[in-house]
């Protein structure tokens, strides 16, 4: 990056590899970002998230803490993860809620995963290798390497067709 642009707000804890580009209204505090990864406009990465090398963040996607995605993953817009399956705002007392008071299930998406846009993935989940949710899927579960998931719940459409050479 260039000269600092006030609309990216990325914290000293945040582990910038090399070439990443970071477009304006971003928010990263406590992850890490690889080599040659690209952050859309108006994306949020929460602490102990992990992104690879060579990623594409597209705009207004969330990514909360306990992802871990990792390297060539095409993550589309508006895409959220969800870290909790049963967030609640306070205790059963009725205090406000701390890190003390859930636990952060975590999340990964496998080397070469396509995520569409508008996708919902629940915690817990893995989606596997070159595997690709589609647009506006809700994935509850884990999601095979190499198949194609789509609607909500997202459930196995087909295998991918590999790339002819």
């Amino acid at each position: 990056m260039s000269a600092p642009d006030p609309t990216i707000k990325v914290m000293p804890n945040v582990k910038l590899g090399q070439n990443v580009r970071i477009f304006g209204f971003v928010n990263l505090y406590g992850c890490e970002v690889g080599d040659d990864s690209r952050i859309g406009t108006f994306v949020e990465i929460q602490k102990n998230a992990k992104i690879g090398q060579r990623c594409k963040i597209s705009s207004h996607t969330f990514i909360c803490e306990g992802v871990k995605i990792e390297d060539d993953v095409f993550i589309g817009h508006g895409v959220m993860f969800t870290n909790d399956l049963f967030p609640r705002a306070t205790t059963e007392t009725g205090a406000p809620q701390t890190e003390a008071d859930w636990q952060c299930l975590p999340t990964t998406i496998k080397r070469g995963a396509s995520i569409g846009s508008n996708a919902t993935l629940l915690c817990g989940i893995t989606v596997g290798e070159r595997a690709i949710v589609g647009a506006g899927a809700v994935v509850t579960k884990d999601v095979p390497a190499g198949t194609i998931v789509a609607g909500n719940p997202a459930r196995v459409l087909r295998k991918v067709a590999e790339p002819k050479k």
